[in-house]
């Protein structure tokens, strides 16, 4: 489904970055996502958005997962 999707859609170099950082990178190398933070372990919907990335973090706010559109 992500490769249907306009622009940038993976992030592996973000993995061990700052969640804030990480979401102002993808927002800035994509401009039609909307990146959001979330804590890992939280539950979330399963449906597959070309306007999201989440980017999952542990309690310091490191990037747990390679942010895609998903």
């Amino acid at each position: 489904m992500t490769s249907e999707c306009a622009g940038k859609s993976s992030w592996p170099e973000l993995l061990g970055k700052k969640g804030e950082v990480a979401a102002a990178t993808i927002e800035r190398e994509n401009p039609l996502v909307n990146a959001v933070i979330v804590l890992e372990g939280s539950i979330v919907t399963q449906e597959i958005l070309c306007t999201r990335v989440r980017v999952w973090v542990d309690h310091s706010g490191i990037v747990t997962r390679v942010p895609t559109i998903r």
